[in-house]
C-alpha cells in the first residue's frame, strides 16, 4: 500500500518492511478490537498497536542516530504491550484462537524485523562507525 505519493528525505522510514508490517498489526489489533466493550482496554490495545509504527517515524524524523534508536527501543516496548494486550483479550475469549494465532504471527514478524533493524545500528555504538546524524540521502 502506498499512503503518499509526496517524497523527502524525512519520509524514507515509509520504505522499511517493518513500519509496513507495524501498519499491519495496528490494522489487525484495530479490527480486534471492535469486541472490547471496555473502552479504556480497547484503547490502550490499539495505542499500543500503533505506536509501534510511529516511534520508527518519530525516531527517523528526528534525524539523530541517539534518538532513533531510542524510538526504536519504545517501539518494541509498544510491540510487547500490544502483545500483552492481545494475550489478555484472548485468555478471556475476546479473541478467537485463529484470529490469535494470526496476531502472534504477524506480532513475531514485526518483533524480528525490529531486532533486525535495531541490531546493526546498536553494534555501531561506541566504534569509529557510530554516526550522531542518520545519512543526508534518502
Amino acid at each position: 500500500m502506498e499512503y503518499t505519493k509526496r517524497r523527502n528525505l524525512n519520509r524514507a522510514y515509509m520504505k522499511l518492511d517493518v513500519w509496513k508490517r507495524g501498519m499491519d498489526l495496528f490494522e489487525m489489533a484495530y479490527r480486534f478490537a471492535v469486541v472490547v466493550g471496555d473502552f479504556k482496554l480497547r484503547s490502550q490495545f490499539t495505542d499500543a498497536a500503533q505506536s509501534v509504527s510511529a516511534n520508527i517515524a518519530e525516531g527517523y524524523g528526528r534525524r539523530s542516530l541517539p534518538e532513533y534508536l531510542q524510538y526504536l527501543y519504545i517501539a518494541k516496548g509498544s510491540l510487547a504491550e500490544a502483545l500483552t494486550r492481545a494475550c489478555g483479550f484472548w485468555r478471556i475469549k475476546l479473541i478467537p484462537d485463529p484470529d490469535f494465532e494470526a496476531f502472534d504471527q504477524l506480532h513475531y514478524e514485526v518483533e524480528n524485523k525490529l531486532l533486525a533493524l535495531i541490531s546493526p545500528i546498536e553494534s555501531k555504538r561506541g566504534t569509529s562507525d557510530w554516526q550522531d546524524s542518520l545519512p543526508t540521502h534518502p
